[in-house]
């Protein structure tokens, strides 16, 4: 009876299964909860605490952000506190003060030092609460817009301005006038520490800076509403901001239509029309109005490459071509003399246009654009010493 031959070599472990833990969030809010009351609500004691606990942050990183906000855990959905315990020295049962919101603001940037991985929770509650404000009473709305400009204002990681703005723009939070509260409460907040170029920048990252009226209720939404709404709020920076902005959107919307016009050789009486009717709308200045045809005119001359005589026949066939057109807007001495200032500079500037001023001014003359008085007051005390 032979031995029978065994396999050599290592011997192989049985492979552990890999058993899952039930999920208990109920045990881990009450941990913190326990950690907050243990240390009377001492922000600076509980984030020390919270360091040196052991508790599972990167499976229940929700359920934190949730008993910091509120005090303790809510109801899945929405934001009515669950069964469990509670604390009292939560952001929304604290005073709708800055002094009283920002060490939570400064407390939970601690938090995210020591554990980074819990931004995107951050980021996860806050969406959810932008999207349940109507959950919220109006007094527990304005503590999270103050907190939220605090939080941009320290630069808190995990707060990228999408995430704050793109949830509210649901229509029914809309509708109710509930976003636009929250808004102005932020912007009023913001811009105590910051800038108005700083809040356009948030504005900027978030995709709202064209769409500031998408904050307001359907029935609100107009230039007017809008400079209404916030000058009663004192927030005129702001009023400006948005008028200069839908100013250059019609300048800019008048510039390529003229453009267009002058290029496909439209009817003067339309293109005068058309100027007349845009005017109107952007409530442009008479002089701004000159400056603008000027330059359009000229920036749709066919310029030829090097030959200066044709450049030269170009420049005049266009002035003579839109004369009207200049003459139509060109009604007094005072704007005879802007556009007279404006073709000197063009002249001194463009090395194309370099010789023609007198011929150019001949030609606006001959047209009946500038009249003999406002050549000669030029002439006498009016030039601009350049060119």
């Amino acid at each position: 009876s032979k031995e029978k031959p065994t396999l050599g070599g290592t011997r192989i472990k049985p492979r552990k299964r890999n058993i899952a833990a039930p999920l208990d969030p109920a045990a881990f809010s009450d941990a913190v909860v326990q950690i907050y009351l243990d240390n009377a609500g001492d922000l600076e004691l509980i984030a020390k605490c919270i360091e040196s606990s052991d508790l599972n942050f990167s499976r229940y990183g929700d359920t934190f952000f949730e008993v910091v906000f509120t005090g303790g855990r809510t109801q899945p959905g929405t934001t009515k506190p669950d069964e469990g315990e509670r604390h009292s020295y939560s952001i929304i049962d604290c005073e709708p003060q800055r002094e009283a919101i920002l060490p939570s603001v400064i407390y939970i940037q601690k938090i995210l030092r020591r554990r980074p991985f819990l931004i995107k929770n951050l980021e996860n509650v806050t969406r959810r609460f932008m999207q349940s404000l109507e959950l919220f009473e109006e007094n527990e709305r304005k503590k999270l817009a103050i907190f939220t400009a605090l939080a941009f204002s320290q630069k808190l990681s995990g707060l990228p301005p999408e995430t704050v703005f793109q949830p509210l723009l649901k229509d029914n939070l809309v509708g109710k006038g509930l976003v636009l509260s929250f808004i102005t409460d932020f912007f009023k907040e913001y811009l105590v520490d910051n800038s108005l170029d700083d809040l356009i920048a948030i504005l900027k990252r978030g995709k709202m800076e064209d769409n500031l009226l998408d904050f307001f209720p359907s029935s609100k939404r107009s230039a007017e509403g809008f400079s209404e709404h916030f000058t009663k709020e004192g927030l005129i920076p702001l009023v400006e901001y948005n008028e200069k902005k839908i100013f250059e959107v019609k300048l800019k919307d008048m510039k390529s239509t003229l453009t267009t016009q002058i290029a496909e050789e439209t009817e003067m009486s339309e293109v005068i029309e058309s100027v007349k009717q845009r005017v109107k709308d952007a409530k442009l200045p008479d002089i701004e109005v000159v400056r603008i045809l000027w330059d359009i005119l000229m920036d749709a001359v066919q310029w030829s490459g090097k030959n200066q005589q044709q450049n030269a026949n170009a420049a005049l066939r266009q002035v003579k071509t839109w004369a009207q057109l200049l003459n139509t807007f060109c009604t007094n001495a005072k704007l005879e003399l802007e556009l007279m200032y404006k073709v000197q500079m063009q002249c001194y500037e463009d090395a194309k246009l370099m010789k023609l001023f007198p011929e150019i001014v001949r030609s606006l003359y001959d047209q009946d654009v500038l009249a003999e008085d406002t050549i000669l007051y030029w002439f006498r005390k009016g030039t601009n010493p350049k060119g």
